[in-house]
């Protein structure tokens, strides 16, 4: 699939899912990619964190491939860069911010000399190949939140990012509703648009706000408060350095990535009248009700300072009578790690408050009388919705054609979309996927390694070894070993059970090796399934003396 005189759409992730964004646009023989990002595992992927999309419809045709254009810094949209970019072998572009970001990244990997990241103000067009691109500011919850308008010969696409409406952003600007005007009064074919909060009847509210709702719930608490939010919500460290002044408290920040991010902001122009930051120790040495903690961890993440604060294996404690606020929304699927913290705490005597009990979080994404604004202003001839679930997409696709956007198509990962001439029209489906990242080592996510760990984490696992001679005598008793099979006060009768069935194996089937193997195996499961119901997987070992 090569591009001709034509301008395709194809999104390799974040088109049917909410993470792992990655959308290419191609004409005249060229691919662009916008965002190359992750999402994170779940119980489905067991010992898997970060999870990859897999590339390999641009990587078959990297030498058409010019650069990837970064919207901003969230790790949906940047995250996969350290682990792919070097292969793809092709220049980054990104605004200062996004672009430290994805600097510092880069160096823990050790691969920062082997790409080419270039830092693009936010004013004015720069070309890459039959591609010219304008970054325009949108307000979203980390600085420099980004919409690119893509000018091509065969129309412009005005892709979007992450986004919302906020008049008083704490960090950054954004495009007024003039500007984003006359870039509809000059033509837009295809609005490419977040469809995240396209259910919600409301707007999604000012950082402003959010301010004047954490400023009443830290005020009225008597010991300490620790804050958690997602450590790229910048906004929300500025709101929380100002809450901090407002309310006689000293700030203390606990996370790697909080401490990166902040690093960050302040080497680009950010966070300058941010509170000077105090230590572990002094935050606990403080009277309690001069503390104000901000620490990662508000998804339920195992390694994440808020778990090992409630676990009380951190160096910051919290006690009886102490307040934890969650500023932040549950991310889908994170409930129940969530839980489990919220009752540790609890156990504790901590007092919680989420965005249900107090008005402590807004949303960086557009709901429906936004996402009305932009259709008003762009003025598109097609919606694109991407950056959700399928319900999310087909939502916004029928809610932008209620609002008079002539066309929408409804398409998710793979979909070639042809969106000029003609447009829009479905011509062809690319091979799409996910890697898994396992320690050091990227895997197919449903390749031989996950499946086999899937089948050990569903059934357990055995192992039995046999030793024989030639003529089949056994050189001793079968070997069981048992792993993960739900058996307590029965291991020792199921081992003596599984090796008399190997033994048995054995004489009958001695004179053919591979055979053997096979009946070993299929003996030791029966014994296995006959105890508990369970299948293991069963290894065998197999020794001829």
């Amino acid at each position: 699939m090569t591009p001709r005189n034509e301008l395709l759409f194809l999104a390799l992730g974040g088109s049917g899912e909410i993470g792992m964004n990655v959308n290419l646009y191609g004409c005249d023989g060229k691919w662009l990619m916008v965002d190359c990002g992750i999402t994170f595992g779940d119980a489905s992927y067991p010992g898997i964190d970060v999870i990859l999309p897999d590339l390999q419809f641009i990587e078959d045709r990297v030498d058409d491939l010019l650069g990837i254009v970064l919207t901003h810094g969230h790790e949906d949209h940047i995250g996969a860069l350290p682990y792919l970019a070097a292969d793809l072998g092709v220049p980054l572009y990104a605004t200062p911010f996004t672009a430290g970001l994805i600097h510092g990244k880069l160096a823990e990997e050790g691969i920062d000399d082997r790409v080419e990241l270039n830092v693009v103000k936010e004013e004015g067009p720069f070309d890459i190949g039959p591609f010219t691109v304008t970054y325009t500011p949108l307000a979203h919850s980390i600085p420099e939140g980004n919409a690119v308008l893509i000018e091509t010969p065969y129309g412009k696409v005005f892709h979007t990012g992450d986004w919302k409406l906020d008049e008083a952003p704490s960090l950054g600007g954004s495009a007024t509703a003039e500007e984003l005007t006359a870039i509809g009064d000059k033509g837009v074919l295809a609005l490419v648009c977040d469809s995240t909060n396209v259910f919600n009847p409301e707007a999604s509210g000012s950082e402003a706000d959010v301010r004047k709702g954490l400023d009443e719930v830290v005020a009225g608490a008597k010991g300490r408060v620790l804050v958690t939010t997602f450590a790229s919500n910048a906004a929300r460290l500025q709101t929380l350095g100002e809450v901090a002044r407002d309310t006689g408290r000293e700030l203390c920040v606990a996370g790697r990535s909080l401490d990166r991010i902040i690093r960050v902001a302040k080497a680009t122009g950010y966070l300058r009248d941010f509170p000077e930051l105090i230590d572990f120790d002094k935050a606990m040495t403080l009277p309690a009700s001069r503390v104000l903690i901000v620490a990662t961890g508000g998804q339920g993440e195992p390694r994440a300072a808020l778990n090992r604060i409630a676990e009380g294996s951190h160096v910051l404690k919290l006690h009886q009578g102490d307040l934890v606020v969650f500023s932040s929304r549950q991310i889908p699927g994170n409930e129940i790690a969530i839980g489990k913290i919220m009752n540790t705490l609890a156990d504790k005597g901590v007092d919680i408050i989420t965005d249900r009990q107090a008005f402590v979080h807004v949303s960086g994404h557009p709901g429906r009388p936004e996402l009305a604004e932009m259709y008003k202003w762009i003025r598109p001839e097609i919606i694109v919705p991407v950056h959700g679930e399928i319900r999310h997409m087909h939502e916004q696709a029928r809610f932008a054609l209620e609002q008079g956007v002539p066309k929408a198509v409804k398409q998710q990962n793979g979909e070639i979309i042809r969106l000029a001439p003609n447009g829009p029209q479905k011509i062809g489906h690319a091979t799409v996927g996910r890697l898994v990242l396992d320690g050091d080592v990227i895997l197919p996510a449903d390749g031989a390694t996950m499946g086999e760990r899937r089948r050990i984490a569903l059934y357990g696992q055995m192992s039995v070894a046999v030793a024989i001679d030639r003529k089949g005598k056994l050189l001793g008793a079968p070997q069981i070993r048992v792993q993960g099979v739900p058996v307590e006060e029965d291991r020792e009768d199921l081992i003596e059970a599984a090796a008399d069935a190997a033994a048995e194996a054995v004489k009958k089937d001695w004179r053919d090796r591979e055979k053997l193997r096979e009946s070993l195996r299929l003996a030791v499961r029966r014994v296995a399934v006959r105890f508990t119901g369970k299948k293991p997987v069963v290894d065998v070992l197999l020794i001829e003396a």
